[in-house]
């Protein structure tokens, strides 16, 4: 985690990257992917697509990019990607205001 947030630039901003290799973390939020097709293709313990704000340990919003057709939110993973999550933050701000 450590060389991609390197890689990402972020070392040293308010984002945090965390590692998850045993998978615990992704059962305990219930975000494990086990549709058949990825199993099928062996993609054993893949998590979904999902990204999670949390503030002092409390979480204030959870996406997933999922659907029927798209287990893995990858033909369509907007609503979990960056600028998806900092309009929902910018948003609750405002409401907080």
């Amino acid at each position: 985690m450590g060389a991609w947030s390197r890689d990402q630039g972020i070392n040293g901003t308010i984002v945090s990257m965390f590692g998850d290799p045993y998978g615990d973390f992704t059962k305990k939020c219930g975000m494990e992917l086990v549709h058949p097709g990825p199993y099928d293709l062996g993609l054993v313990g893949r998590s979904k697509r999902f990204a999670m704000h949390v503030v002092a340990g409390i979480v204030e919003y959870v996406a997933v990019s999922e659907s029927e057709e798209d287990p893995a939110g990858d033909d369509h993973p907007e609503a979990t990607c960056a600028p998806a999550l900092i309009e929902v933050i910018k948003n609750s701000q405002s409401l907080k205001k």
